[in-house]
């Protein structure tokens, strides 16, 4: 009985410091980040992830929805704007088989740049997912409020990343990438 006690306590004791050490990921990256760099979008596709199929830019980069975001605007800008970087309108803004074209828009931000939107949902990347199908941001909870995956019906997938972590990887390359980075 006493070992399961210390079993149980040292997996919970784990599981603080798995999600402590993903907070401290989030809120102190630098802003240099590829992420930042390329959310841009002339096309939105859909990839297939351990989730299913997602909303994701002509790379294959996971995009996201903010449940904080309210009326098609963003609520993401500073910090939270350097670790979730908006989807931003890079000339037509078209999509691929599977998108529906009717639910793609813009929404205007602060500073009066265009966001792109699905069915009104502004869109994001997360900092951390690094390559094609990554879902390293799935249900994580920062800035106020939780990230979502988009399905195809533009509504938020809130299915838990699979067990062992989050799930990063597609169906045609896997990597041991998670929510910490790369080996």
């Amino acid at each position: 009985m006493l070992r399961k006690t210390v079993l149980a306590a040292a997996f919970a004791v784990a599981l603080v410091a798995a999600g402590v050490a993903a907070a401290a990921a989030v809120t102190h990256q630098s802003s240099g980040s590829s992420a930042a760099s390329n959310a841009t979008a002339g096309r939105v596709t859909l990839h297939q992830t351990k989730l299913g199929k997602v909303l994701a830019t002509s790379s294959g980069r996971t995009l996201y929805l903010f449940m904080a975001d309210k009326h098609g605007k963003s609520a993401c800008y500073g910090k939270c704007a350097v670790n979730w970087p908006p989807l931003m309108k890079k000339g037509k803004v078209s999509a691929s088989a599977g998108v529906k074209a009717a639910l793609l828009g813009t929404t205007t931000r602060k500073n009066g740049a265009l966001q792109v939107t699905y069915k009104g949902h502004p869109l994001y990347l997360f900092k951390l997912d690094h390559g094609a199908g990554q879902i390293a941001g799935q249900g994580l909870n920062f800035f106020g409020g939780k990230w979502y995956v988009v399905s195809p019906a533009g509504s938020a997938n809130k299915a838990a990343p699979p067990a062992g972590g989050t799930g990063t990887g597609t169906t045609t390359s896997t990597t041991n990438c998670g929510v910490y980075g790369c080996p």
